[in-house]
């Protein structure tokens, strides 16, 4: 007695990660997500570890977890992967205050992000 299994959603010769909880605004995490959609993923990984951004690790976590998600859940080869969607959403976002003069106070905002990162297996490699 289970719940009914769910019907995949992605098509067969694709693959997806998420990282949740990402501390940085949407904004700064899409600079980076933008550069690796439509490489391949050797190309991606190559950019991602010689980012100078402070988040470009965790892009990189994502995408080796949708890379071992493709080669072990549904078999696709590893050498013939490229991102084919990587987007951004928003997450919560932390409200803070900061002292400021005369009693006053002025509100700080910590925004946290997700990370979505699908990986296709692609016919030829150029």
């Amino acid at each position: 007695m289970g719940k009914v299994k769910r019907m995949r959603v992605t098509p067969a010769d694709e693959a997806m990660a998420v990282s949740r909880m990402l501390r940085v605004s949407p904004q700064k995490l899409n600079l980076v997500a933008a550069t690796i959609r439509g490489k391949q993923v050797n190309l991606a990984v190559a950019d991602l570890t010689f980012s100078r951004r402070r988040i470009s690790g965790e892009v990189l976590k994502c995408l080796m977890s949708a890379v071992a998600n493709a080669e072990n859940n549904h078999g696709l080869d590893v050498d013939r992967l490229m991102v084919s969607e990587a987007y951004v959403g928003k997450n919560l976002t932390m409200k803070r205050f900061r002292a400021r003069a005369r009693g006053r106070a002025a509100r700080v905002l910590k925004p946290f992000s997700q990370l979505t990162v699908k990986v296709r297996e692609i016919e030829e490699i150029d």
